[in-house]
């Protein structure tokens, strides 16, 4: 069964930085996109970022472009979301997902797999 789970969340000021990770466990083979995604209270899901198996397909959502990073080991089945210059409209909760094949996507429906999530709260 595969799992994800998401760490490294908490409360920021504005400014701050935060570095969020995401270890799947559970499958065994093949290679797959990661995904960061958050929701904020009142809101609907909306897609953070992307990455392919081998980093070389990256895409950002407009507004985060510049300050966040996502990377991955692969050795570690290990996502990561590295956030800096952290705002107030940040604040919502991240959950990373996995995609069945190596496509990147911002649609939440290219991923079959998810974590629970991570809040992120920022102060301003």
């Amino acid at each position: 069964q595969v799992q994800l789970a998401e760490s490294g969340g908490g409360l920021v000021q504005a400014g701050g930085s935060l570095r969020l990770s995401c270890v799947v466990s559970g499958r065994t083979s093949s290679r797959y996109a990661m995904g960061w995604f958050r929701q904020a209270p009142g809101k609907e899901r909306e897609f953070v970022a992307t990455i392919s198996w081998s980093a070389a397909w990256i895409f950002y959502q407009d507004s985060v472009k510049g300050r966040f990073t996502i990377s991955r080991d692969n050795a570690k089945n290990t996502v990561y979301l590295q956030m800096n210059s952290l705002k107030p409209e940040d604040t919502a909760v991240y959950s990373c997902a996995a995609a069945e094949t190596d496509s990147v996507s911002r649609y939440s429906t290219n991923y079959r797999y998810w974590g629970q999530g991570t809040q992120v709260t920022v102060s301003s």
